[in-house]
């Protein structure tokens, strides 16, 4: 398992991914903040030209809980395809650049090649989670938000964090379909699927019964009228993620890999 990770974490050194991706999250940030930025001088924000004459912004309010909400759904659903984006990569690298029998040969087990991979995309998504939580303290506490309190803003962080974890579990299946798919194509196709299938099954009702839409409607992306989907669609989510990682070790224990 050490070697494993090892591999794993010198491949991702030597990467341009993480920075893309952290990337991806400052921007995450930053937007969200200039939405503040909006919300609490409107007059402003048009006078920089941030907002036309007849655009208003609505579902948020302009203080310390509105602005961390925002960010925990920004990471809801943005945090899906960044996250997946990342599970794709990990797994279907090995196919892309024809090093899977190279890796396979090697007395690391393929178990742990796999939980190896898994651990450091768990870790990966708690940097950049952490990272969007933090640029959103600074930029909150540049903007002057009101309703500053320690026990809100650690709330607040928490509820970012929790909702990056459950973006992240929903990604386990797409490691399964870059591993199956041996690339990266089939599995960039199943993403996009995922992405499409969690906004209009969350429109129609019926999120809380779809993983991949809980973390966007645990984090309030249906607004403050609509219940979270509670314990059940946590459990649901958590099961998505272990099948998804007990399916893709499965699979490298057992499939034929040829190349």
């Amino acid at each position: 398992m050490r070697a494993a990770l090892w591999a794993e974490l010198l491949k991702v050194r030597r990467s341009r991914l993480p920075w893309i991706t952290a990337l991806a999250f400052t921007v995450a940030a930053l937007v969200c903040g200039m939405f503040m930025f909006i919300l609490v001088d409107p007059a402003r924000a048009r006078a920089f030209g941030l907002l036309g004459g007849k655009a208003q912004l609505s579902g948020a309010s302009a203080d310390w809980p509105g602005y961390l909400a925002l960010l925990a759904q920004a990471v809801a659903v943005g945090g899906l395809g960044v996250y997946g984006l990342v599970a794709i990569w990990l797994f279907g690298r090995e196919f892309s650049d024809r090093t899977a029998t190279d890796l396979l040969a090697l007395p690391t087990s393929r178990t742990a090649v796999v939980a190896a991979k898994f651990a450091v995309a768990a870790v990966w998504a708690l940097l950049l989670a952490l990272l969007l939580a933090g640029l959103g303290l600074l930029i909150g506490a540049g903007l002057g938000l009101p309703g500053w309190s320690a026990p809100a803003a650690a709330a607040g962080a928490g509820h970012v964090l929790a909702a990056a974890g459950l973006a992240a579990l929903t990604t386990t299946p797409l490691a399964l379909a870059a591993s199956a798919g041996r690339g990266y194509l089939a599995a960039v196709g199943v993403l996009f699927c995922v992405i499409f299938a969690s906004q209009v099954i969350a429109a129609l009702g019926y999120g809380a019964v779809f993983p991949w839409s809980v973390p966007g409607l645990y984090a309030g992306i249906a607004g403050p009228g609509q219940e979270p989907p509670g314990l059940p669609g946590v459990l649901l989510v958590v099961l998505t993620g272990a099948a998804g990682a007990v399916a893709t070790a499965l699979w490298w224990e057992r499939a034929d890999h040829t190349r």
